[in-house]
């Protein structure tokens, strides 16, 4: 069921005002004036009054988020005055305002029993224990949903900046939070119940019963050039279940090259071979990158060297590419760690004559290996521009014989800006493919070398959507907008904020210099 943003607008301000009307009727009972509920300020402090709590209550009624703590709170106490004590009375009450308080404001046989009769009511230790978790439920599905996440930094493409292992906290608030596309969902889950768990574990954890429209709450700010960004992973709209960082379209490729037959064939050997799922949005996997590119920008790589608007792009000095290492009698590794020499990967290809290895290094590590006896050189591997390692079509973004581009020489190529528009030929389309059919929603097909979109022949296309350039700091092992091209701005979670924790797994401890450390 689509439920469209001015719809939702619409029955969110009649269940606003079902929820106060039903107060207007319970200060009435309670011996008030009915219409001193509905005044802003005062009947917040009329009702905290009402239930004898501090004014330290007033105050924090209005902080964000713990205002709706407290807001649960009094409308609790209020059940309490009228004799609603039952667990499922006080659930009702916070969880269905709109309906409940009216029902119980209008019923006719539900009075005010005074404060000593309310006074005298007491919790059973099951009870306590429940509205606890509850509460808990509650109050975390709320911060998570729409202020402040923790999320695991599972793989290498920001090293040195993020580590395999860092803990962080990810601020929704920063560029507005989303309205959840699929509200329906399992507290504490993303998309799947955790494997360990008998029965449900890998399976779906939401439903698709009710589905909102793209829609964000007022932001702090706009994502900026370079900030750490986190967001749904763009090609991740259609799955290989047990595969969640693979590309659905490149493995269609690459089983394609692999099996030597057509892509037709390919995606019918991937259906029957594996559970595909389509993702909603909201639902797909998360990724942070640092945002290298902003709607308008024009991004080229040159060699390595990232160049946004002409101008040499950020650098991170402790981004990491892969070097060919050429030795006499091997690498020795204590050597290494004598001399601070930081690899995050040693992969030997040695051919009998000379050792020889690929190492993941940052340039000024590769300073440091120079200077290595047994060292004969330290070379850079860049992939030039036509680089394909014996595949006819790359698995570098737009995937098309049309372009030439890979990891380390690509573009240029404009990020799309919302209302700008663009020309399209069968040259063009292949960059913009995804923008017009997956993340704007439109039917494109391509007839007789004419571009048809929604039926009718198009020869230029205007974005309904800004878009940005995600790249990860280790720049050689990082799957980012070089493989999948552009990120929307519907797909935009938050700002990554600051490491609460770190584990180092292969040391087996904590990275105690990292606890509490911000992310520029």
């Amino acid at each position: 069921m689509e439920i469209s943003i001015s719809a939702f607008v619409i029955l969110s301000i009649i269940y606003f005002l079902a929820a106060h009307i039903g107060l207007y009727k319970i200060f009435e009972k309670i011996g008030e004036d009915g219409w001193k509920a509905l005044v802003p300020f005062y009947g917040t402090y009329l009702a905290v009054k009402m239930v004898n709590k501090s004014w330290l209550w007033i105050i924090t009624y209005y902080v964000p988020f713990l205002g709706f703590v407290v807001w649960m709170g009094l409308v609790v106490e209020l059940m309490k005055l009228l004799g609603k004590r039952s667990f499922k009375d006080h659930f009702l009450a916070v969880v269905f305002a709109g309906i409940y308080l009216p029902y119980i404001g209008f019923k006719e046989d539900v009075k005010f029993i005074g404060y000593e009769e309310a006074g005298k009511y007491k919790k059973s230790f099951k009870r306590e224990w429940a509205d606890a978790i509850i509460f808990a439920v509650v109050a975390a599905t709320i911060i998570r949903g729409f202020y402040i996440e923790a999320f695991t930094i599972p793989t290498s493409s920001m090293e040195q900046k993020l580590l395999v292992g860092d803990f962080l906290f990810v601020n929704k608030m920063a560029y507005g939070a989303r309205v959840p596309n699929t509200p329906a969902s399992f507290p504490f889950t993303h998309h799947s119940f955790p494997e360990w768990i008998p029965l449900i574990g890998g399976n779906q954890s939401y439903a698709e019963l009710v589905k909102f429209p793209y829609a964000k709450l007022p932001k702090m700010g706009d994502v900026e050039r370079n900030d750490c960004v986190v967001f749904n992973f763009p090609a991740g709209d259609t799955v290989v279940i047990g595969q969640p960082a693979s590309i659905y379209e490149q493995m269609i490729r690459d089983y394609a090259f692999e099996l030597d037959v057509s892509e037709n064939q390919a995606r019918n050997y991937l259906h029957e071979n594996f559970t595909i799922k389509d993702r909603p949005i909201d639902k797909k996997e998360n990724y942070i990158k640092r945002c290298v590119g902003l709607p308008g920008d024009k991004i080229e790589i040159i060699d390595t060297k990232l160049m946004v608007n002409g101008e040499v792009g950020y650098f991170d000095e402790n981004a990491q590419f892969n070097y060919n290492v050429l030795t006499e009698g091997g690498l020795d590794q204590r050597a290494l760690w004598r001399m601070k020499i930081t690899t995050e990967e040693v992969r030997s290809v040695s051919d009998g004559k000379d050792d020889k290895f690929i190492v993941t290094l940052t340039d000024a590590s590769a300073e440091k290996m120079r200077e290595l006896s047994q060292v004969i050189s330290v070379d850079k591997r860049i992939q030039p521009l036509g680089y394909r390692d014996g595949r006819s079509i790359t698995p570098i973004f737009p995937n098309d014989t049309n372009y030439n581009w890979t990891i380390d020489n690509f573009g240029p190529i404009l990020v799309p800006k919302k209302g700008a528009t663009v020309k399209l030929t069968t040259k063009t389309l292949p960059l913009y493919r995804r923008i017009i059919k997956n993340y704007e929603g439109n039917d494109l097909a391509v007839n007789g070398g004419k571009i048809m979109i929604n039926g009718e022949v198009a020869t230029s296309y205007t974005f309904k959507m800004d878009y940005y350039w995600m790249m990860g700091d280790n720049r050689h092992n990082s799957q980012d907008s070089r493989y999948w091209g552009f990120v929307p701005e519907d797909h935009i979670v938050g700002k990554a904020v600051f490491v609460w924790m770190s584990w180092d797994s292969q040391q087996g401890g904590i990275r105690w210099n990292r606890l509490f450390s911000m992310v520029d």
